[in-house]
């Protein structure tokens, strides 16, 4: 699969960008486009103005309403070209300007078709003021210049409204910081000012500064626009905390960890311009259809012309004003639109829940996913030991021998050890207090708990002092499962059995279920032993795994999924995992935490959550229904818009004026640009 990213290539500078250009010179970020839009809208407003008077002096308009000579004057006729010339080259000058853009890149497409109406439009009414036989259509022209500024007013309006996620994100950072001197004085510093290594105090309520780690205190983040997680996570000292989140309870000292372009929320702005760039397959097609509605149009308007004023003889002016009509509807305003705003609102909504996607070709075929495979350790799992089974062999209680090996334990800083505190933690069981604690070499730890001698030895310490494991049969299960089992003693009797594995992930069996649902098989790939691999696979309900795989051989599988014919993406922790991320079709990188440049991986979940997962491939569904009903309703309208443009009601009374023809491809624009925006991430059960 290509993953070269486009550098040509920009979601957000559909065709209109370049007319855009044409009014302000060229791009220079949202100051730019913010200029543009003033642009547009200042020459709307005074295009509106002069059209006023345009309407009134319009023989047309004058008959129309009844006001012949009432409103007339000598001389009145130069005056209508007067303001319709300011109309045309004021009002007009993005469009002109865009066509000779478009000539010279030798790319005819929207500009052209505009130019060449209001043009054809003005060059005829100005021949007939100076002597030429027929109608002059300055109010037409006034009103088509009108009815496009004030589309592309709001199209530029609805395209950069769809970029307000980065600014909202670039929003969420303070613009000062208490660091902490020498001396333990605070110092209110600007953020440009902050350094790697210094300590600044965060109080409740203030956002956190920049990406660092919390040396002292205890407290509550809220990160819910970074990471989308609503619940506030709790930090105690060596947690990471993140730019732009919010402390919400005690005051905590945070030590910078990185700053300015190497932090968390810049990057994450970057990985939401550099989606916003990246070609969209689907653009693509718009692009070809764009281009074959241009054509259409310029031979449709010239068939037009020919049709009405030398087979049906109808006068110059009527063939002229069906022309005109036919090159105004035919404009694909609404199809140049239709999937760059569709990819804003998707690439905005995706990280606003922590799905950043960098390649949006790769994020599109998500879609068409047969199968995840899911690295195990850190991804299905949290990577670390826990206690998952307890026997207990006598009067005590779980709770009870839990605490009293998580009581001996406490002091140790073996794996196993820390596994069975954090379990006790998790318990919330009150841990007692150890004496006389001493390590046994290779076989345990023991200590004297509340007066009571208390020991968690290994199986093998059993065998040395002649003690018989009580259940066999459980032991031997758990064993074959690949699960570290541990014993309890208590005043040298076996009180119980302590079953140990890397814990799997509690989102882990639901993330497995919505898969299976979007017809999606889940697989699994890791370096474990293949008992440790069977039993993960049986807990989440993964038929297919890969056990015992070296790092630098998981792409080779991935390889072999492929083989198959089927769409994989590949997901895991984006590091060892990054030659396996790169083969898959689509490389998802889960729990980046603030390591958010993972330069193997399509899209990038900033939560260590498997759900995510689902969720990348629920957006990418939803947002290609969105595509695929804006390419229908832009290239509908012009197959329904255009015969009627031409003129073939006319013998029945219906006929579309040019100004008619401009409201409703404009209408049309609006329709794709409220359903781009109504764009959801599905929630599924």
């Amino acid at each position: 699969m290509d993953r070269s990213h486009d550098g040509q290539a920009n979601g957000m500078n559909h065709e209109s960008g370049a007319r855009h250009d044409a009014a302000d010179g060229g791009h220079e970020g949202h100051g730019g486009h913010e200029r543009m839009i003033a642009d547009f809208r200042r020459r709307f407003w005074v295009s509106l103005v002069l059209t006023v008077p345009i309407l009134a002096l319009s023989p047309l308009i004058q008959g129309f309403l009844g006001l012949q000579g009432v409103l007339g004057f000598s001389g009145d006729s130069f005056v209508l070209f007067g303001l319709s010339t300011i109309v045309f080259f004021y009002g007009g000058w993005p469009f002109l300007t865009g066509f000779v853009k478009e000539l010279r890149s030798r790319s005819i497409a929207m500009m052209t078709l505009i130019a060449v109406a209001i043009t054809t439009a003005y060059a005829y009414s100005t021949a007939v003021v100076f002597g030429l036989q027929g109608e002059v259509f300055f109010w037409e022209l006034a009103t088509l210049i009108d009815v496009m500024l004030l589309g592309h007013w709001i199209e530029m309006r609805s395209v950069m409204g769809a970029s307000r996620a980065l600014e909202a994100l670039a929003e969420l950072m303070p613009s000062a910081a208490h660091r902490l001197a020498d001396d333990g004085s605070v110092i209110d510093v600007p953020l440009a000012d902050l350094k790697v290594g210094d300590r600044v105090l965060v109080r409740p309520g203030e956002k956190i500064p920049a990406d660092g780690t919390i040396v002292e205190g205890k407290t509550s983040v809220n990160e819910s626009m970074l990471t989308g997680e609503s619940k506030p996570v709790s930090k105690d000292p060596d947690d990471e905390v993140i730019g732009g989140s919010i402390n919400a309870e005690g005051s905590v000292t945070v030590e910078i960890k990185a700053t300015g372009s190497d932090s968390f929320l810049s990057q994450v702005i970057e990985l939401v311009k550099e989606a916003q760039q990246s070609k969209s397959r689907t653009q693509n097609l718009a692009d070809r259809a764009a281009a074959w509605l241009t054509a259409i149009a310029l031979m449709g308007g010239a068939i037009t012309f020919i049709a009405w004023y030398v087979f049906v003889g109808e006068s110059s002016s009527f063939a002229l004003s069906r022309t005109v009509t036919v090159m105004v509807i035919t404009c694909p305003h609404a199809l140049g639109l239709a999937i760059p705003l569709v990819v804003a609102v998707s690439t905005s909504l995706g990280a606003s829940n922590g799905l950043l996607i960098r390649d949006r070709d790769a994020f599109e075929q998500a879609r068409e996913l047969d199968a995840v495979i899911f690295d195990k350790t850190g991804t299905l799992t949290l990577g670390e030991f826990g206690v998952t089974d307890i026997a207990i062999y006598g009067e005590r209680t779980d709770d009870e021998v839990l605490s009293l090996a998580a009581a001996v334990e406490h002091r140790s800083e073996h794996p196993i050890a820390a596994g069975i505190v954090r379990s006790a933690a998790e318990r919330e069981l009150a841990v007692p207090s150890t004496e006389e604690f001493s390590a046994i070499p290779g076989k345990g730890a023991q200590g004297t708990v509340s007066g009571t001698q208390v020991a968690v030895v290994s199986p093998g310490y059993l065998g040395e002092t002649n003690l018989s494991i009580p259940d066999t049969k459980a032991f031997e299960m758990l064993s074959a499962q690949g699960k570290t089992a541990v014993f309890v003693l208590i005043e040298g009797e076996i009180a119980g059995l302590l079953a140990l594995a890397d814990i799997v992930r509690p989102e882990s069996a639901d993330a497995i279920e919505r898969l299976k649902e979007m017809g999606v098989e889940p697989m699994m790939l890791t370096g474990d032993n293949a008992q440790v691999a069977k039993w993960v696979a049986d807990e989440l309900g993964i038929k297919s795994y890969f056990a015992e795989v070296l790092p630098q051989d998981k792409a080779a599988k991935v390889k072999e999924v492929q083989a198959q014919g089927k769409v994989v993406a590949m997901t895991g922790d984006g590091v060892n995992d990054a030659p396996a991320l790169a083969q898959a079709d689509i490389g998802i990188a889960v729990g980046a935490g603030t390591d958010v440049a993972v330069e193997t991986a399509d899209v990038i979940l900033v939560r260590s959550n498997p759900e995510d997962v689902v969720n990348v491939v629920s957006l990418s569904k939803a947002t290609y229904r969105k595509m695929q009903q804006n390419l229908a309703w832009a290239t509908g309208y012009n197959v329904i818009a255009i015969p009627l443009a031409a003129g073939v009601l006319y013998s029945v009374g219906i006929v579309l004026s040019p100004a008619v023809g401009a409201a409703l491809m404009s209408l049309s624009t609006v329709v794709v640009a409220i359903n781009a925006r109504l764009l959801r991430l599905p929630r599924t059960a």
